[in-house]
């Protein structure tokens, strides 16, 4: 971690801007603060000195100068002062102080200076003309506010400073935090794109904004090795499982070409070579079918949907599939498992057929397949349920995957996709694909959770 770095993080400068309204919000405050005690210590200022005016506005002229002189010997300060002028200005009675140089308006408060020994004092004051055309001055030292103020703006200039250092130093932990955080998570993310797939980025187990993102990613991720598991097993399965109807091909029109000698021979070379281009078209056919199934583009045109009357049709059309081979097929519905669904009705139905197809196809003679519409709960779903040798706990996950085959079915026709479209469909759907132990044979359930929408 850089320092240099810190500036940059967002965490930071989120930080530093809350810092910066803060302090904006303080120090509007504080003037706010600063404006109204000022007004109201100067209004009480104010307020003795109308009151003090009119108190000596009682008093008779002729007793006003002795009864200034005794105020002004016996005060103990001269904090507060009153003294009585001529007309032109000098001194008569009261305490020894000079005649403001300027008076804006008689009888109104105003703010004035005196000189001093050891610099100026600021006045506020006013001055009151009597009949007599002499002068009383009545005025109050502004020593004790401004003292105030400066304790006030002291205390702001270091609160100030105080709350700068606190966020900075907060912002520099946030932003450092978030450095590391970041740091982890691109650790991550480099040992992932140099190839390991299972490697995901760390959470703080917090539910925070950067927790719910990255485990959105890691999920994402967790499909991508999901997709790259299956790109790697089918292009294995593809260069094993089509190697050997390649290798006939190859050797059928090898031999054609060594041995036939009659147009008869040569036409059952040629047969024989159709019937393995037609299985390896099947492969990529279905292949396709699945990366078209896969295409979540097809849920924009998905419609409300009835199962029952979509595994009905499908009983319908491998009926005559299961007498040929000597199994029974069987239909039941729950009462109230007629609740619609949205998804795509030729999808569902071939998912549904390909599962009947299995179940049939590997159930032996006199056995039984029964398709079931279920509702339960918040479960709505397809069961199918064969009486056939079953699928090992072992190879439950595996057989959805492209081109596996369990041991049990290696000799039966097929190319091991159809569960794989299966899943695919159950994906497109938000549909889960179960496995049972039937006991005896297997149960598919393809089912959906009827609150999720």
């Amino acid at each position: 971690m850089r320092l240099i770095d810190l500036p940059r993080t967002t965490s930071f400068r989120l930080a530093l801007l809350f810092v910066v309204l803060f302090g904006l919000s303080s120090l509007t405050l504080f003037g706010f603060l600063y404006w109204r005690m000022e007004g109201f210590l100067v209004s009480r200022v104010d307020d003795w000195l109308i009151r003090e005016r009119i108190d000596f506005l009682r008093e008779e002229p002729a007793r006003l100068p002795l009864r200034l002189d005794n105020r002004a010997r016996n005060a103990a300060s001269d904090e507060r002062i009153i003294a009585l002028f001529d007309a032109g200005g000098q001194r008569i009675a009261g305490n020894s102080v000079a005649f403001p140089q300027q008076i804006p308006v008689f009888d109104k408060p105003f703010e004035f200076v005196l000189p001093k020994e050891d610099g100026k004092d600021r006045f506020r004051g006013l001055v009151h003309r009597l009949p007599s055309g002499s002068q009383i001055l009545i005025a109050q030292n502004l020593e004790e506010i401004q003292e105030f103020d400066q304790v006030l703006v002291n205390a702001l200039i270091w609160g100030g400073a105080i709350t700068v250092v606190l966020g900075l130093a907060g912002a520099a932990g946030v932003g450092a935090g978030a450095i590391r955080r970041i740091d982890a998570v691109t650790l991550a993310i480099e040992r992932i794109v140099q190839g390991d797939l299972s490697s995901r980025l760390p959470t703080r187990g917090t539910s925070d904004d950067v927790d719910r993102l990255v485990r959105v990613v890691n999920g994402m991720l967790d499909e991508i090795e999901r997709l790259m598991q299956e790109v790697k097993g089918t292009c294995d399965n593809i260069a094993h499982d089509l190697r050997t109807p390649l290798t006939r091909l190859l050797g059928g029109l090898e031999r054609a070409r060594r041995r036939a000698a009659t147009v008869d021979e040569y036409a059952a070379a040629v047969d024989e070579g159709i019937e393995e281009t037609r299985g390896l078209l099947k492969t990529f056919t279905a292949l396709l079918r699945i990366s078209e199934v896969e295409d979540s583009v097809r849920r924009a045109g998905f419609v409300p949907v009835n199962l029952v009357e979509i595994a009905k049709d499908v009983v319908e059309f491998y009926e005559p599939y299961a007498d040929e081979q000597n199994v029974t097929l069987t239909f039941r519905a729950d009462i109230d498992a007629a609740q619609p669904i949205s998804g795509d009705p030729s999808l569902l139905f071939e998912a549904i057929g390909n599962l009947v197809d299995n179940a049939i196809k590997f159930t032996p003679g006199a056995g039984r397949v029964t398709v079931r519409v279920f509702h339960h709960d918040r479960t709505l779903g397809v069961a199918i349920e064969d009486t056939g040798p079953g699928i090992a706990d072992a190879e439950r996950d595996a057989v959805l995957r492209r081109f596996y085959r369990a041991e049990k079915s290696r000799s039966a026709p097929g190319h091991g996709l159809g569960l794989s479209l299966v899943a695919a469909v159950a994906r497109l759907h938000r549909m889960e694909l179960i496995i049972e132990d039937g006991r005896p044979g297997t149960t598919f359930k393809l089912q959906s959770d009827t609150q999720s929408g």
